[in-house]
């Protein structure tokens, strides 16, 4: 099991008094799979998944990654764990902007300490497409070419687990259709875990489940051939 949450709850205080965002949450998946979490805006989705990537601590239970107990470990030794094992690609592509395209990609490579960094970044952006635009720094590509570039970057760090926090929300239909197919042939290549949190119906049916949350509440948890004829 790559990723288990035992209880996982999350409130935060609010002038009303506490606001339960994550509501006793218990969820198993598996080494290599693809998972979407669905749900409406407000459901607990991105809390979801920043407590499953360790970014943000609950008010109670534990996350277990890859056999570790995030609860057992300070926010230090959190960061060491997601160096090893998680990728992340964001909504909003969270490019370094002083960076180029290949440095961006180097970086979690070279934080590794590996010196074939130049070589490996070179590669996956080439696999992305983009081999032409490696000199160029974000604010010189398009919201597709910036979204590649995080997608390499991801990939780079040879992650065993991706999160991806709606990966083609700021994408036109046509450019995040592309970036779907990327990230899905990237994933089976590398036999990544992915999850995802996305409103795109398209490619919550790229996944092997759906996790569909009401509430701060697993309410189904579908297979994606379940969801396609339910």
């Amino acid at each position: 099991m790559m990723i288990h949450t035992e209880e996982l709850t999350k409130t935060v205080p609010t002038s009303e008094g506490p606001l339960t965002i994550l509501d006793h949450v218990n969820l198993d998946i598996e080494a290599g799979q693809a998972v979407a979490i669905v749900g409406a805006s407000g459901s607990g989705k991105s809390t979801l998944l920043g407590l499953m990537a360790g970014l943000d601590s609950p008010s109670s239970g534990d996350v277990i990654l890859d056999g570790h107990s995030l609860a057992s470990l300070d926010e230090e030794e959190r960061a060491l764990l997601r160096g090893q094992l998680v990728g992340f690609v964001f909504q909003s592509f969270q490019l370094l902007p002083s960076l180029t395209a290949l440095e961006n990609v180097m970086l979690p490579i070279e934080l590794k300490g590996d010196r074939e960094a130049g070589e490996k970044a070179r590669n996956l952006l080439s696999r992305v497409g983009l081999e032409a635009r490696w000199h160029h720094y974000p604010n010189q590509l398009s919201g597709g070419e910036q979204q590649r570039v995080a997608i390499a970057r991801a990939f780079a760090s040879e992650a065993r687990i991706l999160f991806a926090d709606e990966p083609t929300g700021n994408l036109d239909t046509a450019t995040g259709a592309r970036v779907i197919d990327l990230l899905f042939d990237l994933n089976s290549e590398y036999d990544t875990t992915l999850v995802l949190v996305t409103h795109d119906d398209r490619l919550a049916s790229r996944c092997d489940r759906q996790i569909n949350l009401a509430a701060g509440r697993i309410v189904s948890a579908a297979t994606a051939a379940e969801s396609a004829h339910g």
